[in-house]
């Protein structure tokens, strides 16, 4: 794995919540920003994988300040209680990354309205209930305002979303995980600017498939169409997605999309989507097999 280290970077001695930060990409990019110096508490439901998160932390940078709380962001009681304790323990919270999230892969048909009420619990109201949670911690950083929107300067305070390509454009089979984060893209993009005059830096990012627990509970049982829709854009490593997202977060800019593939896929989206919508129909249709009597797989796995 790649050593990131900026000296003097914006994020040193600055401390960041990450939900969903157990594993996958919350994990990766913990590792980041330990690396630059910054503070960094880990939000997971599992108690178990966050201690061998804050392990693999504090043995790759033994002098970092890491901590870590068990909750689940799908609980708005829980998540309030935990981001005020969080507080009261490490102090100022200067940033919040929603990175928790499932994905749920199956033939519209055969998905069940508690399918869509899952996905939606963990993927929308999961961010949404955290950033209510952070939001008094994070103005209280970002009273003065003063830096936000200045490309590159560090800003008083950060939300960042973690989202997906398949927030911005529909994905065969992915219709709750599609709709949620959507939500999501919708979501962060008003609060950039409800935010922006406290202060607060709010970055959305939209990275396409890539290794993680969660891809890899659907590889075995994707539906046809599902498999050559997304393989349209290759898939990712951790490491290159984690990359290019701190890359993104040292910019400043809104919208982050990992990988040079995965950036010019949606540019292709926005720029013809009509076009792009045709010759996607055009693959689909070679490969289609219909929902016949298949069963949606099961959900990946909430970090």
């Amino acid at each position: 794995m790649p050593v990131w280290r900026r000296e003097n970077s914006m994020f040193e001695h600055r401390h960041f919540v990450i939900t969903g930060g157990s594993s996958g990409l919350g994990l990766a990019l913990a590792q980041r920003l330990v690396r630059e110096g910054a503070q960094v508490t880990l939000v997971a439901r599992n108690e178990q994988r966050l201690l061998a998160a804050l392990d693999t932390l504090r043995g790759e940078s033994p002098a970092a300040v890491v901590h870590c709380r068990v909750a689940d962001v799908t609980d708005e009681t829980a998540t309030q209680d935990a981001m005020a304790a969080i507080a009261a323990e490490g102090g100022a919270i200067d940033g919040l990354i929603n990175c928790a999230g499932v994905m749920r892969e199956g033939y519209f048909e055969t998905l069940t309205q508690q399918d869509f009420r899952e996905v939606m619990e963990i993927n929308y109201f999961g961010p949404l209930n955290a950033t209510r949670a952070a939001l008094p911690f994070l103005a209280a950083q970002g009273q003065g305002g003063g830096q936000h929107g200045h490309k590159g300067g560090a800003p008083a305070a950060w939300l960042i979303n973690i989202a997906s390509v398949a927030g911005l454009t529909g994905v065969f089979g992915y219709t709750p995980y599609c709709a949620s984060k959507h939500a999501l893209v919708g979501l962060t993009e008003s609060l950039y600017y409800e935010l922006a005059p406290q202060g607060i830096r709010v970055q959305l990012v939209c990275p396409g498939e890539f290794d993680s627990p969660m891809v890899d509970t659907l590889e075995h049982n994707r539906t046809p169409e599902n498999r050559a829709q997304t393989l349209s854009i290759p898939k990712a490593s951790l490491d290159a997605i984690a990359d290019d997202t701190l890359t993104g977060l040292h910019k400043g800019d809104y919208l982050i999309v990992p990988t040079r593939q995965a950036r010019l896929a949606t540019l292709g989206m926005r720029l013809v989507p009509g076009l792009s919508r045709k010759l996607m129909t055009r693959t689909l249709a070679r490969v289609y097999r219909g929902p016949a009597t298949r069963e949606s797989v099961e959900p990946g796995e909430q970090t």
